[in-house]
């Protein structure tokens, strides 16, 4: 009789399963979602990007002398590189730098110059070479007869003669793959700063690596050469992170132990490699019955230099018990695994903004559970493209990011048609649209130490999106101020994050306050709850040798009737890092 019972309400689900059961895939989404938030917080905290901006001096703009007296009548300017300089009619590579400077200086030809004109004129050019990272390269004027009307400045480029490698490790381990995979110059390269900047960002991506540069006169008989030399240090490469926070839900676990695992240098390419593992810890606070999520996942990155390629791995496992028919419990678990590969390449550098252009493939496949037995309308297998263009501008201590990126599915790696499509309402292979904005201001008041960061972010779809592809705002790494056991999702949404931290007394410790808002739409939109959510936070993070943590209290300042959430909400994440 018992075994009749159990087999009659297990059919239930299996004859519900032809069309897939919301309240399943709600909870498969929403533990999808956490953990892919989780992912990303942690591929935020390991990542190392070095940020290297050189000093580089040069005079303001200045106007022209008018009425020179004695002047010469020039019809004519010409710039011409050094080793061509018996060549007049051959044009500079830097002829860009004169052409900026006539329209710095509203020259227009003929004009009649004197010594000073020739200087100013001499000096606009200089700073648009310097400006442009060509720190070496000089503009000189050779003698000339300027009564013939033409006035030539040589341009004696500034070239890379030698790289000088000092090795200030206890072991040494620059290697010449470090120097490939690192150096954006070669030796007879024109010398530029921010190749120089590119090099030693890639040195320094290594969190267990330093290196600083010099620019050396070349004992050399050609003019303009200069030796590069490069200090470098290596030290320990093995890295550990012990981590602990509440960022689970109360239905798999509220408390998640992590442990991550960092090989620096790993091929002595100047590469990435960690390995982490998470899973829940057992609370009384949990919900009662079989309960667990866990992942691990790995990552792995190498520059070469502009170009920066990287692979990840992560697998999800979770499972929890549910209710079924005639009041029977069920285990429900879900298994998912996602992988990346991706390519980036810096576009465009100079002294105040970087621009970024990368892509790459994705794959995301998962199957889900009841008891040991597979909800087959649950299993899916997803694979596409993707494209995302940053851009990063320095306004003196103020960073402004921004970036737009681009999403589709496709048929490779097997894909299979999701089992939403059969009734329009999801499909294995999206178009997501993304966008995001963030701004990081650091200010003083006396002599006290503030920064403002705000942040926005939107998701827009073109075709119809399958829960675990829709946008969702609620939570610690959306809208603070929830307990996270509930979301609002949509397939379109934006998500707007503000926070004002103070360091007490400089000492590393900061007191924050957050307010963050979020809205979300789609074609659901009558069996949704609402569209918006508004969460506030005051908090206090900070580190103390190798000890971190971060610590909040929060709560909803608006939520739409009928969603359920704590008045007041706390969290915690602390760790170690070795």
């Amino acid at each position: 009789m018992v075994a009749l019972i159990w087999l009659c309400s297990f059919s239930s689900f299996l004859l519900a399963a032809e069309r897939p059961s919301p309240e399943l895939n709600r909870i498969d989404a929403i533990q999808q979602q956490r953990q892919h938030e989780q992912i990303q917080q942690q591929k935020e905290k390991l990542r190392s990007d070095a940020d290297v901006r050189m000093e580089i001096s040069s005079e303001k703009t200045t106007t022209l002398p008018i009425n020179e007296s004695p002047c010469y009548a020039i019809q004519q300017i010409s710039l011409i590189d050094y080793a061509s300089s018996n060549n007049l009619s051959q044009s500079s590579q830097f002829q860009w730098a004169l052409n900026k400077a006539v329209k710095q200086l509203n020259l227009q030809l003929p004009h009649c110059f004197g010594v000073n004109g020739l200087s100013v004129l001499m000096k606009q050019v200089q700073n648009n070479i310097i400006e442009r990272g060509y720190v070496t390269t000089r503009v000189v004027a050779s003698e000339q007869d300027l009564n013939q009307g033409v006035f030539s400045l040589t341009i004696i480029p500034g070239r890379v003669r030698h790289t000088i490698i000092a090795d200030a490790s206890r072991i040494p381990w620059f290697s010449k793959l470090t120097a490939k995979t690192a150096i954006a110059f070669e030796q007879g390269d024109i010398l530029n700063v921010r190749d120089i900047e590119q090099s030693l960002e890639n040195l320094k991506r290594v969190p267990t690596a330093d290196a600083n540069v010099e620019i050396l006169p070349a004992d050399s008989t050609q003019i303009g050469e200069s030796d590069i030399k490069i200090t470098y240090q290596q030290r320990f490469p093995f890295r550990l992170n012990l981590n602990l926070d509440d960022s689970g839900s109360k239905s798999t676990g509220k408390w998640q132990g992590s442990t991550t695992v960092s090989w620096d240098n790993l091929f002595s390419a100047n590469d990435l490699f960690y390995a982490t593992f998470t899973h829940s810890l057992k609370r009384h606070s949990d919900e009662l019955g079989r309960r667990a999520t866990q992942n691990y996942g790995f990552y792995y990155s190498i520059p070469f230099a502009y170009w920066t390629l990287s692979a990840s791995l992560y697998k999800t496992d979770y499972h929890q018990e549910v209710f079924g028919a005639f009041n029977n419990t069920y285990l429900y678990s879900g298994r998912s695994e996602t992988s990346n590969v991706n390519i980036s390449y810096l576009l465009y550098r100079d002294a105040v903004r970087k621009t970024t252009l990368s892509g790459g493939f994705w794959s995301r496949h998962s199957k889900n559970y009841i008891d040991q037995f597979e909800i087959e309308v649950q299993r899916r297998r997803m694979a596409g493209w993707q494209i995302n263009l940053s851009h990063i501008e320095y306004i003196k201590a103020t960073t402004l990011k921004l970036s737009a990126g681009f999403k589709w599915g496709t048929g490779v790696r097997r894909s299979i048609p999701a089992p939403e499509e059969y009734w329009g309402e999801g499909t294995s292979r999206p178009k997501i649209i993304t966008a995001s904005v963030e701004m990081n201001y650091p200010f003083n008041i006396g002599k006290q130490s503030f920064v403002f960061n705000t942040s926005w972010s939107a998701q827009w779809n073109k075709t119809p999106l399958i829960q675990q592809d829709r946008f969702s705002i609620v939570g610690r790494y959306t809208v603070r101020g929830f307990d996270g056991e509930l979301n609002l999702s949509g397939e379109r949404g934006w998500l707007w994050r503000n926070e004002l931290s103070w360091n007490i007394a400089n000492q590393g410790h900061w007191v924050y306050l957050a307010l963050d808002g979020g809205r979300v739409t789609g074609r659901d939109d009558e069996m949704r709850l609402g569209h918006y959510l508004i969460g506030t936070a005051l908090g206090l993070r900070g580190n103390w040798r190798h000890f971190y943590y971060d610590v909040f209290v929060g709560r909803p300042l608006y939520k739409p009737n009928g969603f359920k959430t704590t008045n007041i909400t706390t969290g915690f994440n602390i760790g170690l890092n070795f």
